[in-house]
């Protein structure tokens, strides 16, 4: 599988977990942060990692770096998935599935992370076992990356998806898709307008301090230039 441009997407992190880790030498112990990040850009594309580093910033850093080299894509149908799903990792089992619009995210922290990162709106979990965070995120993820597109299962098939969902389910799975993909753009652009008013701002600020400091210039050379003419 192909590794996803990271440089073309716009991701938000999220820092699902900081620990204090340790590892015992022959002098002593030494301690280190460890940190736990999911990166999505709540459009499809989400990834996690971790990072370990002697300082906080560092390490999540670090996560979010490692979580940019594991992005998958994920096949939303409108704001929810397709299909049920379960899967397990270690001793977490995750159960995914899908939900009438307006259901909201139900999930607990760690899979809640995960499936906002992902532009998940609309979903169903139930975390079973261990609730340890690390392996609850990776059998997240694994859930996801085993969804196909109701498009590609048909294919796959050789059947249409009302076929394999019924029609009234591929009607109302065509109706998110659109809505999801309006509320996508209008998100879009409200970052994009947000980060443009940020630069102009920022643009604005610069400039003034260019003036304020030409202004004490200005100043300073006429305070001299007075000084000379009265010693004169």
């Amino acid at each position: 599988m192909a590794r996803i441009d990271a440089s073309k997407l716009n991701l938000e992190e999220t820092v699902v977990e900081v620990s204090r880790v340790s590892k015992v030498h022959q002098g002593g112990r030494r301690f280190s942060i460890r940190a736990l990040v999911v990166v999505g850009d709540r459009n499809g594309y989400v990834g996690f990692g971790f990072g370990k580093a002697g300082e906080y910033t560092e390490a999540i850093r670090k996560g979010v770096e490692d979580a940019k080299k594991h992005l998958i894509q994920v096949p939303l149908a409108g704001t929810t998935i397709p299909f049920m799903v379960k899967t397990t990792f270690g001793a977490s089992e995750v159960l995914l599935k899908p939900a009438a619009p307006g259901t909201g995210v139900i999930a607990g922290g760690a899979v809640r992370a995960v499936m906002e990162a992902a532009g998940v709106r609309d979903i169903l979990t139930k975390t079973l076992g261990s609730t340890n965070k690390a392996n609850t995120v990776q059998a997240c993820l694994q859930a996801l990356r085993e969804l196909r597109s109701p498009e590609a299962e048909a294919a796959r098939r050789g059947k249409t998806v009302a076929e394999i969902l019924g029609k009234k389910r591929a009607e109302q799975i065509a109706v998110a898709a659109a809505n999801a993909a309006e509320q996508a753009a209008a998100a879009r652009a409200a970052r994009e307008e947000e980060a443009r008013e940020n630069r102009a701002l920022a643009g604005r600020r610069g400039g003034d301090r260019d003036r304020r400091g030409g202004d004490r210039g200005d100043r300073g050379s006429r305070r001299s230039g007075g000084s000379g003419d009265r010693r004169r």
